[in-house]
């Protein structure tokens, strides 16, 4: 979104780095293609090793990128390796940084994003938040003044714009055999759960005792499909952008253990079961669109299973993130 609000603005040059880190084809090729993003100039084809491995051969390949290009402004985007390593290239060269999705915490630096965003957060010269909260724990650690814009969020506008097109899949939902509201969607990729054995016997036990209830359709992340065997589960390959929108906005409800899918579950409304001990969007647990249970104990995600499936009446709808215009906001700055 915020490359198209460039486009619009008519920015000389956008120079596309993809770096490899989703290495699958349906979460990396088709994400450019459904989305009408150009295509990367650059892909530097790193990926499957460890952190240290994966963002050592980034930095070194995107600094050779940046004296290419010789760019006025790096653009990162959220918490991945990805992120880290751009940044750091960059901040190496002087070339001045801008992080969309500034000040997000979950103050447990045993979560490798957390501790990319937080290096992130203080060498960019331009901060872009998504959130109030956001923007009050840059403050809290010193970094406040001009360089500080709380633009809403980017992914709020996506889940506008595609939700739109998603509404044209609805034989996706034929497909799976499941109606609207009637089916679960999980899904399952961050590293303490999947490497984990123990959390992960425990997921799979309770989405199969979900699954008695309602459908579980649960797209399978490349790292574990190999451990991954149920026959009470509707397993799927990773599927592109588009039909996740349809599957997340037609669910009846979410489990998951991704930061932004707890989002873009309530941007259509749908109450959703966080398979982590803590999460960025607290907004979203004081409300009750999103219950935080943790991974581990199977009676506890069931429990809230069963509040959650109760209905979402009397649950507040806020405009926390944004209204929808976050993109243009930071193609307007960046073009300043």
């Amino acid at each position: 979104m915020v490359s198209k609000a460039l486009q619009e603005l008519g920015l000389p040059c956008e120079t596309i780095v993809h770096t490899g880190q989703h290495f699958d084809a349906n979460m990396s090729g088709i994400f450019f293609d459904e989305l009408h993003m150009p295509h990367p100039k650059y892909n530097l084809d790193v990926g499957g090793g460890s952190h240290g491995q994966n963002t050592g051969r980034m930095i070194e390949k995107i600094e050779a990128v940046i004296l290419e290009e010789r760019p006025n402004w790096l653009l990162v985007y959220g918490d991945t390796d990805s992120t880290l390593s751009g940044a750091i290239a960059a901040s190496k060269l002087h070339v001045p940084i801008a992080h969309v999705e500034s000040g997000l915490r979950s103050f447990n630096r045993r979560m490798p994003e957390e501790i990319n965003r937080i290096i992130v957060d203080h060498i960019s010269e331009l901060l872009f938040t998504p959130t109030d909260l956001a923007t009050r724990n840059l403050e809290t650690e010193g970094i406040t003044g001009a360089k500080v814009w709380q633009v809403g969020d980017v992914m709020y506008d996506a889940s506008i714009y595609f939700g739109k097109v998603a509404d044209e899949k609805a034989d996706l939902l034929a497909q799976f055999s499941i109606k609207p509201k009637d089916y679960v969607l999980a899904t399952i990729h961050r590293e303490e759960n999947v490497e984990d054995d123990g959390h992960l016997r425990s997921l799979i036990l309770a989405l199969e005792a979900v699954s008695e209830e309602l459908p579980v359709i649960w797209p399978v992340h490349p790292r574990i499909k190999e451990s991954v065997k149920s026959s009470a589960l509707r397993l799927t390959q990773p599927l592109g952008y588009i039909d996740m929108q349809c599957l997340i906005k037609n669910a009846r409800i979410i489990l998951t253990d991704s930061g932004g899918m707890q989002k873009e579950a309530f941007f259509h409304k749908v109450p959703c079961i966080t398979l982590r001990e803590e999460t960025e969007w607290v907004e979203l647990v004081a409300s009750g669109w999103n219950h935080l249970v943790g991974a581990t104990d199977t009676d506890q995600i069931l429990e809230h299973f069963h509040t959650a499936r109760m209905g979402i009446e009397h649950l507040k709808v806020g405009d926390w993130y944004g209204k929808g215009d976050a993109s243009k906001q930071i193609a307007e700055v960046l073009m300043r």
